[in-house]
């Protein structure tokens, strides 16, 4: 479990120039919007150069790859010494947008340090990621034991755009035996984890017109069709009495590893004192190896500007959590069939596909991921722990076609209450050093192939 207690002090040195850098960094507003509009290209831009900027300083030839709709990618190299391996690590430097800003106890585009955290959009999804890799190479003093490729991109937040299948039409740009996916983080705070899994992800659109304007409920109500009702019940169709998902053919596993027990699932959530989880089965089959449909969005008339009137027309928007082996169309076509087949009194919905991202399983019994257990150990003092993740990384699965015979990795500086893509997201300044550590002392134990027996 030991590391090198050199580079240990050395991180611990770098830390407060590292910290200063991701400030900078997170005052960015980089949001990502799909498309790629030219609203968001001063930020993007930004953020890119400034990302650039931190590889080039620590001995990387820097490259932007620039495709179609979306924003440009930051590709640095380090060559690798000789007979040493290729290691390419991989973060984002786009974030979502930050939300209703009354629910932020600081303001979400001004870092704010406190209490052994630093508070922000991005902080730790993922601009921690960025500067924990930067922070790695600084401590091999831009000399790294291993070849380094670099790549952040730049709306991996909405899917990716052109990128997500860059990969696999210049296959030798992303060639490497190891790959460090820097999105993700530990179950926890103080327990190392190393993610085994990612879901797919699909995207589904319904729609309901039934009226040419609204109408009077008083004079109408009661025969005219009301589009808000009959959305209701087709989403009500997604999910059993017990909440498990209701649509046919979408690949559910019981979940092997380890993970969250409910009460830490509770309170990582949120959810109010009182209120059930919803589903059957072990945490980790509903949340990492079995499907979830969740209703991002809805088009109704407002609470608070409501008229006594029958809806013409309403919308809702779902994103679907994919098996991670499962194919993400195959699941969406699932999930498309099963809304066009509902027909509520009568009325029949409008159903649209849209995008989607394929899962991962990594395989966590090789040697460079028994390498990076030993190296997540040393740097937290605790065993590794493997967990699944719910999530999605659409590249994910291009670089492993793009480079197959490549290792992956999956880890970070996120932690259960960091609470990404919601209000007071926050990166924890401790949680921030080891990532960098384990990735440092993982570089250095590829070099020398030191795998425990």
């Amino acid at each position: 479990m030991a590391g090198d207690p050199g580079l240990r002090d050395k991180v611990r040195e770098l830390m407060p120039d590292l910290t200063r850098d991701l400030v900078e960094l997170m005052a960015v507003p980089s949001v990502s919007v799909r498309g790629y509009p030219e609203s968001t290209h001063a930020a993007a831009l930004q953020a890119h150069d400034e990302v650039a900027r931190l590889l080039r300083e620590v001995g990387g030839t820097i490259e932007s790859i620039e495709l179609p709709n979306t924003a440009p990618t930051v590709f640095a190299e380090i060559p690798a010494p000789a007979g040493a391996p290729t290691v390419l690590l991989y973060s984002h430097y786009d974030v979502v947008p930050a939300g209703d800003e009354s629910l932020w106890l600081t303001p979400p585009f001004e870092p704010t340090e406190k209490d052994g955290a630093i508070f922000g959009r991005g902080a730790a999804d993922t601009k921690s990621n960025i500067l924990a890799i930067v922070g790695a190479l600084r401590a091999w003093g831009g000399r790294p034991p291993v070849g380094v490729k670099v790549v952040v991109e730049g709306m991996e937040e909405v899917g990716g755009g052109e990128f997500t299948t860059y990969p696999l039409t210049d296959p030798a740009r992303f060639a490497a035996d190891v790959m460090i996916i820097a999105d993700l983080g530990n179950v926890r705070p103080g327990m190392p984890t190393l993610s085994a899994t990612l879901r797919g992800m699909a995207n589904v659109e319904v729609e309901v017109r039934t009226l040419g304007s609204a109408k009077h409920s008083g004079s109408f109500g009661g025969a005219a069709p009301d589009a808000l009702v009959a959305l209701v019940h087709a989403l009500a169709s997604l999910h059993d009495a017990n909440g498990d998902v209701a649509v046919a053919g979408l690949l559910r596993e019981e979940w092997t590893g380890g993970g969250p027990d409910e009460a830490q699932f509770r309170e990582f959530a949120e959810v109010v004192e009182g209120m059930p989880l919803i589903g059957t089965g072990t945490l980790g089959s509903r949340v990492w190896s079995g499907p979830a449909i969740t209703v991002i969005g809805i088009d109704v008339p407002s609470v608070d500007h409501a008229l006594n009137a029958v809806s013409p027309y309403a919308r809702a928007k779902m994103n679907v959590r994919v098996h991670p082996r499962q194919d993400p169309k195959e699941a969406q076509d699932a999930v498309v069939g099963h809304l066009r087949a509902q027909i509520p009194f009568g009325i029949e919905l409008t159903v649209h596909a849209q995008e989607i991202g394929q899962g991962y399983e990594a395989e966590m019994s090789g040697p460079a991921a028994e390498a990076a257990k030993a190296a997540w150990a040393a740097a937290w003092g605790a065993p590794t722990v493997t967990a699944g993740v719910g999530g999605s990384i659409p590249l994910v699965a291009s670089l492993h076609e793009a480079a197959p015979h490549a290792a992956i990795l999956l880890g970070g500086t996120a932690d259960g209450y960091a609470n990404i893509h919601g209000p007071n997201e926050r990166v924890l300044l401790d949680e921030f050093e080891k990532t960098t550590l384990a990735i440092a002392d993982l570089l250095g134990r590829l070099a020398a192939g030191r795998v425990p027996a």
